[in-house]
C-alpha cells in the first residue's frame, strides 16, 4: 500500500513540475497583408477577389491620424481583422480611392468601397452605405 502511495505522490510531483517548468508556446502575430495598389488594376482586382465588382468614382489625397479617435479605432479594428497595417502607417501621406459597388445591393443600401493606398500598398479597406454611417463591413 505504501508503494502504491510513493508511485502516485511521485507521479503527482512530476506532473505538477512538467506543468510548471514547461515553457508555454507563445502565440505569434498573424502577418500583416501587403497588397499591392499602386494601379488601377491591382486596385479593382483587390476587390474583385473578394467578389466586389466596383467602379472608381474618385480619389484624394488623406493624412492618416497621429492620433485614433474612438471612431477611427473602430475603423483600424476592422482593419486589423482584415490583416491591413492602417496602424503602421499613422501620420502618413496617402490616397483614398472610392468606388460604387455595382454587384450587391441588400435592401435598397447604395453601397460603396473604399481603399487607402499609401507607398503603392493598400492599407486599409471597407465598404459601407453611402446613406448609412453605422453600416461599415470589411471587403475580405
Amino acid at each position: 500500500m505504501k508503494k502504491i502511495h510513493a508511485v502516485i505522490l511521485t507521479a503527482g510531483i512530476i506532473v505538477t513540475a512538467c506543468i510548471i517548468f514547461i515553457p508555454e508556446k507563445e502565440e505569434k502575430p498573424e502577418p500583416i497583408a501587403r497588397v499591392s495598389a499602386g494601379t488601377s488594376a491591382e486596385r479593382i482586382n483587390y476587390f474583385s477577389l473578394h467578389g466586389w465588382e466596383t467602379e472608381e468614382i474618385f480619389s484624394r489625397d488623406i493624412v492618416i491620424p497621429n492620433e485614433f479617435s474612438e471612431s477611427y479605432e473602430v475603423f483600424a479594428q476592422l482593419q486589423d481583422k482584415q490583416k491591413l497595417p492602417l496602424r503602421e502607417y499613422k501620420g502618413s501621406n496617402a490616397i483614398l480611392y472610392t468606388y460604387r459597388i455595382k454587384n450587391y445591393n441588400p435592401d435598397e443600401k447604395n453601397l460603396m468601397a473604399e481603399l487607402i493606398v499609401c507607398d503603392g500598398k493598400a492599407i486599409s479597406s471597407a465598404i459601407y452605405d453611402e446613406n448609412d454611417s453605422d453600416y461599415i463591413i470589411s471587403v475580405q
